[in-house]
């Protein structure tokens, strides 16, 4: 059904690159729904990180729809994120398109709800090609120990979630060496 939705653009942005238009899923109040219905059943935590910018658009809803879901970590690029000393935390990434860096805080990670001394998340972001954005974030975000109210915790990345993948990439496979991968659409 979903597959249907998304554009193709070839050699967009740089030649050999074929885009992946994910926003037509957002044109049709029913398609949305029931797009982010899906996300919210494969999301098996209560905090959500994502990816700036398609990231936020699938992953915010959740707030207002899910039973579950009730905290969104954003991942962002330099420069995006006010914070407090010593909250912002840096991650080096390798996309198709070359080496770049985001940043999370840790008062963002701390917001979540916390259960046997772990805060799980789950990573949900548009697409997954070569998985190194999702790796990269996973790796450091599964790294943190936190206190919340007093008390320490580890970060623990429980699955990641895809509205498309495009599958010639091989990133699920990159990406399952530290959780499970679902792709709402398979390309």
């Amino acid at each position: 059904m979903f597959e249907n939705v998304v554009k193709h653009y070839p050699d967009f942005p740089v030649e050999g690159i074929d885009f992946i238009d994910v926003m037509p899923l957002m044109q049709d109040p029913t398609v949305f729904r029931d797009l982010v219905s899906e996300i919210d059943r494969l999301c098996p935590s209560s905090t959500v990180a994502t990816a700036e910018a398609r990231g936020f658009l699938f992953a915010a809803p959740l707030l207002a729809v899910s039973d579950h879901v009730t905290n969104i970590v954003p991942i962002r690029k330099k420069g995006k994120l006010p914070f407090a000393e010593g909250d912002l935390r840096r991650v080096e990434i390798v996309k198709e398109y070359g080496a770049d860096e985001v940043f999370y805080r840790l008062s963002d990670l701390a917001a979540g709800r916390v259960s046997d001394g772990m805060l799980h998340l789950t990573f949900v972001d548009d697409i997954l090609a070569t998985g190194g954005t999702a790796a990269g974030i996973a790796r450091a975000l599964q790294g943190e120990t936190l206190s919340v109210g007093g008390h320490q915790c580890r970060v623990c990345v429980d699955g990641f979630v895809f509205v498309a993948e495009l599958c010639s990439l091989g990133g699920a496979k990159l990406l399952e060496q530290i959780a499970p991968v679902s792709s709402i659409i398979k390309l």
